[in-house]
């Protein structure tokens, strides 16, 4: 059980009766947490214990490459080919939506209100869905969060069919999404270590990273090309579909009986304990305001890089695509070379480099009109950004007690995804009154500076492994 030091004042009563209470239920439930497919352990040996020489030929062809070892779990293989079908297909309906509601309304505002209609409820709701993390077998809440992400997806795709569509119905169904995904985060962020154990869990975040690169790629070409065939209603229909696949790998699974971690703690007690646990451990801390500078100031950019490479670089749409392609090349080579590399230390050091590195670049990008250019520092940021988040993710997983889970990993889906959209808000009304230029140059000053003191405040997060 991880220690929690608290100061004088706090009640430490709180977080001390929720992380003992549920060790005790877990401590007894040791020999009950094996994957059927992984034996007594959650990590085991990927080979018998016995001398290489005797190993037969067969058995040692079939070992997976370190870069890929957490595909030696079962259950993480289907989740991870549920989730590629899946995000592809939302990465094409996030296409179609933006298409669909400018078309509709010829309102760039009204793509800005459907941002901030999935932004708003996550604000509210993302703390609790740590809480029901923590209380609930997440397997099962996330086939009901992927259920209703379909059943959504679908009312979209019937309303657009049917010629009944209109912008409110598209906020709407956001909204409700925005609810949906602020248990899904939490969720998915917590799960990886009950599908591959804490040794292989770094690996499997890296891996789950190249996934999520993999289909932005993919996806938006796959969304384009069905929206200019069959137009917006097929792509919201497929994106549905492509639920499926996940729901079925989940349900595939095979996992042990699910033992409640949680004590006798009322919700809002159990989000005071977890808010309480992750202010006083500095390490978290750090973490999640490194996050919170590169999701307020760091990747902002996107927001206006449209418009950027039309008034600063002087191109159109297919230099754009070239632009988002390269960053998207940049963060697969990220995830790649972590997770090759993540099990040799030193991920803290590596962080406060790119923290730093990060923000000089998008300097340089910002105030370069050299297309050539542009796309070189394109791959270099979209390393950076990739890299950054997939070593927060990784530092926190392997931080924190079991216990605390799903409430600090709401935290984290709190300040790297349901804050953004009012960073991309402030940078979209910056740019408007200075430039575009200046304002991804101020963005990335503050970040730069928000990092610096991070690191300054907390020294020890540089030396975490």
């Amino acid at each position: 059980m991880g220690k929690v030091i608290l100061k004088p004042g706090d009640d430490a009563s709180v977080v001390a009766a929720d992380v003992d209470a549920a060790s005790d239920v877990n401590e007894a439930n040791d020999a009950k947490e094996a994957d059927d497919d992984q034996g007594p352990e959650l990590s085991p040996p990927r080979l018998p214990a016995i001398p290489q020489e005797i190993v037969p030929l067969r058995a040692r062809q079939f070992r997976l490459p370190k870069t890929f070892s957490a595909l030696q779990h079962r259950n993480f293989r289907l989740y991870i080919g549920g989730q590629l079908i899946s995000t592809i297909g939302t990465w094409m309906q996030i296409i179609a939506q933006g298409w669909l509601v400018y078309e509709l309304s010829h309102s760039e505002l009204m793509l800005g209100v459907v941002g901030f209609a999935s932004a708003v409820p996550a604000l509210i709701v993302t703390p609790w869905g740590g809480v029901v993390v923590d209380r609930v077998p997440k397997r099962n809440l996330l086939v009901a969060t992927q259920a209703t992400s379909m059943v959504m997806a679908l009312i979209l795709s019937f309303l657009v069919f049917s010629g009944l569509v209109q912008v409110w119905h598209v906020v709407a169904l956001a909204a409700v999404l925005g609810i949906v995904n602020a248990f899904d985060g939490p969720a998915r962020q917590a799960f990886v270590v009950d599908m591959v154990g804490r040794q292989d869990m770094p690996n499997a975040i890296a891996i789950n990273s190249i996934m999520f690169n993999s289909a932005r790629i993919f996806g938006p070409a796959i969304g384009g090309l069905l929206l200019a065939q069959v137009g917006s209603a097929w792509c919201f229909l497929l994106n549905g579909l492509t639920f499926i696949a996940v729901i079925i790998g989940l349900l595939m699974m095979r996992l042990p009986k699910h033992a409640p971690k949680f004590s006798g703690l009322s919700p809002l007690a159990q989000l005071r304990s977890g808010v309480i646990y992750a202010a006083q451990r500095d390490d978290v801390k750090a973490l999640l305001l490194m996050a919170l500078s590169l999701s307020l100031f760091g990747i902002t950019y996107s927001t206006v890089l449209p418009a950027f490479v039309d008034q600063v670089l002087g191109r159109g749409a297919s230099a754009f695509g070239a632009i988002n392609a390269a960053s998207g090349v940049g963060a697969i080579c990220a995830a790649v070379m972590i997770a090759r590399n993540g099990d040799k230390g030193g991920r803290g050091a590596w962080l406060g480099r790119l923290a730093i590195f990060f923000p000089v670049v998008l300097i340089l990008f910002a105030n370069n009109t050299n297309y050539m250019m542009s796309l070189g520092l394109a791959v270099l940021l979209g390393i950076g950004f990739m890299a950054q988040f997939t070593l927060i993710n990784t530092l926190l997983q392997t931080s924190i007690v079991d216990e605390m889970r799903g409430r600090v990993m709401s935290l984290y889906t709190l300040t790297f995804f349901g804050l953004t959209p009012f960073g991309n808000l402030a940078m979209g009304a910056v740019a408007e009154r200075w430039g575009l230029s200046l304002a991804i140059s101020v963005s990335a000053a503050l970040a730069l500076c928000m990092s610096a003191i991070v690191l300054f405040k907390s020294p020890k997060l540089r030396a975490l492994a």
